[in-house]
């Protein structure tokens, strides 16, 4: 059974309970807070292995409460699931783009709730022992050495831009976390940069067809952006 411990960042009495509930079942364990200020102030004693968003908090909401997060060193690697109502497609898209690594939409099912939690550990787990020293992130039969600016495709080095590079970078790290187009020019350019979608499309053609056989691992969410395909 699972011993990761899930930090519950949910107003609703209820529905922080529910939660706790189904976690603690399936062998996790569970801290719980009321608000991004209270969550906040555990994180400062001691980091969980995952935490559990919502979005509409009293005080500080969850969309600020996660890019507070990824501005953080000590805690940008901490995966996050958003919890959001059905109805907040637009908040879903926001939370993805400030570093959200997925999302859950209310009402959930348990079964799924739980598999979107698997699935975050594994990916985040994966990702931690796949990168190397220096800078090297390997996916398979794709290397990316960031420090020597180089890619090689089953063996063979091919050339990047620097654009194509700083793309790559963001998708590679956290494979099966969806970066909006938006996050994508961020890391790129940093943010406020006069860069239409459109551009970020283009530029995704363009290393799909550097990647060649293996172009289906960076993969389209439509309405969302793109991700890193995880296997």
């Amino acid at each position: 059974m699972a011993h990761e411990s899930i930090l519950i960042v949910e107003d609703d009495a209820d529905i922080r309970e529910l939660l706790k509930v189904l976690l603690e079942a399936d062998g996790y364990q569970t801290v719980l807070c009321g608000s991004a200020e209270e969550a906040l102030t555990k994180l400062e004693r001691t980091l969980p292995d995952l935490m559990l968003l919502d979005l509409m908090l009293p005080g500080e909401d969850g969309l600020s409460f996660c890019r507070r997060i990824r501005a953080d060193r000590r805690l940008q690697r901490l995966p996050v699931i958003m919890v959001t109502a059905r109805s907040e497609e637009s908040k879903i898209v926001a939370g993805l783009e400030v570093g959200a690594d997925d999302y859950v939409t209310k009402p959930f099912a348990a079964d799924v709730l739980l598999a979107r939690v698997r699935a975050v550990l594994r990916r985040v787990a994966g990702a931690d022992a796949a990168e190397q020293p220096g800078s090297v992130i390997v996916r398979g039969a794709v290397e990316l050495d960031v420090d020597q600016v180089s890619l090689k495709v089953a063996g063979k080095p091919v050339d990047l831009t620097h654009g194509e590079l700083r793309c790559l970078q963001l998708l590679m790290r956290r494979p099966g976390m969806v970066f909006s187009r938006g996050a994508i020019v961020n890391q790129i350019h940093g943010p406020d940069y006069p860069v239409t979608d459109r551009a970020v499309d283009v530029m995704i053609v363009g290393l799909r067809r550097k990647l060649g056989p293996y172009a289906e691992a960076i993969e389209t969410v439509r309405g969302f952006g793109y991700r890193w395909r995880a296997h």
